[in-house]
């Protein structure tokens, strides 16, 4: 007598790659409005196979039409959310960055540089509350959003940094846009994040920043003009920075 059903390896590994997947998307819309809006379809869904269980002919023909544009429908709806899940898969393994040309070009003294001059700029501008965006860019491009902006395209400096931000520069209101060889632009425009489940006192900066590491792999400095607290966001989540210290170590780690 053959078993009611039998479990193979695959089934296993079927069910474990759906479950990260749901896990993963849940990650990415949770505290956002397009999880109300998937409850929403999953709930017509629902109906949908009530309606032609019950054979109900009219309704059913109805909601098939809806059924048949759904796909296309989610894409449009959901382009945000499916930009951040194909980047966040992209960057969880991070090919560009480990193998790349510019990877095996660079220079650790480099890197060291960059981060001192981030680091001590920030320090200085906290000290005076003076406000600023920093987006440091790792392998996604964001051509996009430097065209929003003035390009600079010069050698990264504390000096130039403070300057930029410097509340009587033109300069100041907007994004700058650095990687770790130069200034690529400054008063950038962001997207704006619409997560509703970030502190109240987070201004339009902070949910910029927030924005910019949901549709990249980039990484976003926040320092507060009302408080001078300097806050990190990567990869849509964010980090409290206490010292300059610790934002050093949070920036050698990238």
């Amino acid at each position: 007598m053959s078993p009611f059903f039998e479990i193979r390896l695959f089934d296993v590994i079927d069910i474990v790659l759906c479950a990260y997947i749901m896990n993963a998307i849940y990650k990415l819309m949770k505290g956002t409005v397009a999880l109300s809006i998937v409850v929403s379809i999953v709930g017509f869904l629902l109906l949908w196979f009530i309606v032609r269980a019950l054979k109900m002919s009219m309704l059913s023909g109805i909601m098939d039409s809806f059924i048949s544009i759904g796909l296309l429908a989610l894409i449009i709806i959901f382009q945000q959310e499916v930009r951040r899940f194909l980047v966040m898969i992209g960057s969880k393994y991070d090919v560009i960055r480990k193998y790349g040309i510019d990877n095996a070009l660079a220079v650790d003294e480099q890197d060291t540089d960059f981060v001192s001059s981030i680091v001590k700029s920030c320090d200085n501008m906290s000290k005076t509350k003076t406000g600023a965006l920093i987006v440091i860019a790792r392998s996604v491009g964001l051509k996009d959003f430097i065209a929003t902006g003035d390009e600079i395209n010069a050698e990264y400096s504390q000096q130039l940094i403070e300057t930029i931000f410097f509340k009587n520069t033109p300069l100041h209101d907007g994004a700058m846009i650095v990687d770790k060889h130069k200034i690529l632009a400054a008063a950038c425009i962001l997207p704006v994040s619409q997560k509703m489940d970030i502190p109240k006192h987070f201004g339009l900066r902070h949910r910029s920043a927030l924005g910019i590491t949901e549709v990249s792999d980039a990484i976003a400095i926040v320092v507060s003009e009302e408080t001078g607290h300097i806050t990190l966001f990567d990869r849509g989540t964010f980090i409290g920075i206490d010292t300059v210290m610790e934002l050093g170590e949070q920036l050698e780690k990238m």
